[in-house]
């Protein structure tokens, strides 16, 4: 007799990498490997999504504002740009720094949509996440808000979706009435919402005379933050030679007092007497930029003092992200 032919299994078909679906960690790996996808495909997918991107907002206009609307400004608008234009039925898209609830986004009924920019993201890329909220924000019904969720890890970023030879021109208000169009009709619960927020709200000035500066006043003393864009190395270097000169200052009363690191930007931070409003910072941070300029052009070897001016900066650098 002849012998039997032993049966083979069919073969699963393979699938590309290009049409493998996110699934869960400890399922199947849809490609038909026989390994979870946390081992196989998802591995580089997990990877790409937790890979801190340090400068996220890198490539787009207004960088040093998108830092300080993120980490520093309690209440602002901008209005966005997209490439090739707003879509049917979308009349604008705002970015807020907050919006009511911590919803990520939120669809007005009049189709308009409100991005918010201060949330807890998923991913290590806070403009991947963003533009993930922002595509469904476009698509979501009017009057609703847009939830949470994990992005892709091959998903566009805000530098694909935004035209970037628009203005990013930031809003800075008193308080949250923007979350609510004609706010003085608003309900009891509503009024309530915004007058919480409003109550936390530390009072913030955008200062006119010089870029991404910020004003704002705490009970005890004010502060000028000051988001930079130039490269922390070659800043910290032209601080403390300004530092050690003696004219890091505001004027009299004011004193630098050591910076944040935030996005991969410096934020230098200057206290101010309680006394000295915005407007009266805006001739000495215009005097402080050219000061800042020409050390900056500088590359002779830091001195002595120099260079101890520096590491007291560089010991009161505080990382918000």
């Amino acid at each position: 007799m002849a012998k039997k032919r032993p049966q083979t299994k069919a073969r699963k078909q393979q699938l590309k990498d290009s049409e493998i679906p996110v699934v869960g960690a400890r399922e199947p790996c849809p490609c038909g490997s026989g390994r979870r996808y946390k081992a196989c495909h998802g591995r580089a997918a997990a990877q790409a999504v937790t890979e801190l991107v340090q400068r996220p907002f890198e490539g787009l206009a207004g960088e040093c504002d998108w830092v300080a609307l993120r980490e520093l400004v309690p209440a602002a608008t901008v209005e966005l740009t997209l490439k090739g234009g707003l879509p049917e039925a979308v009349p604008s898209v705002t970015l807020a720094t907050v919006l009511p609830m911590a919803w990520p986004a939120l669809r007005r009924d009049d189709g308009s949509v409100l991005l918010a920019l201060q949330n807890d993201t998923s991913s290590g890329d806070l403009s991947r996440d963003l533009a993930d909220t922002l595509q469904r924000a476009l698509e979501t019904e009017p009057g609703s808000p847009v939830a949470a969720r994990r992005v892709p890890a091959d998903g566009p970023r805000l530098q694909d979706l935004l035209d970037p030879e628009a203005a990013f021109e930031p809003v800075v208000h008193s308080g949250f009435e923007f979350w609510v169009p004609g706010a003085e009709n608003a309900t009891p619960e509503v009024s309530a919402s915004l007058e919480r927020a409003n109550e936390a709200a530390i009072p913030t000035t955008m200062l006119t005379g010089v870029d991404a500066a910020y004003w704002c006043e705490t009970p005890e003393k004010n502060h000028l933050r000051w988001v930079m864009p130039h490269p922390e190395e070659q800043l910290l270097d032209a601080l403390a030679r300004l530092h050690a000169a003696g004219t890091s200052s505001l004027g009299e009363g004011t004193r630098l007092v050591g910076s944040f690191r935030a996005h991969g930007l410096m934020v230098p931070v200057w206290d101010l007497p309680s006394a000295m409003g915005a407007e009266e910072c805006e001739k000495p941070a215009a005097e402080l930029a050219e000061r800042l300029a020409q050390a900056l052009a500088s590359d002779a070897p830091l001195s002595a003092d120099e260079r101890r001016a520096r590491g007291g900066l560089t010991n009161r650098q505080v990382t918000l992200s």
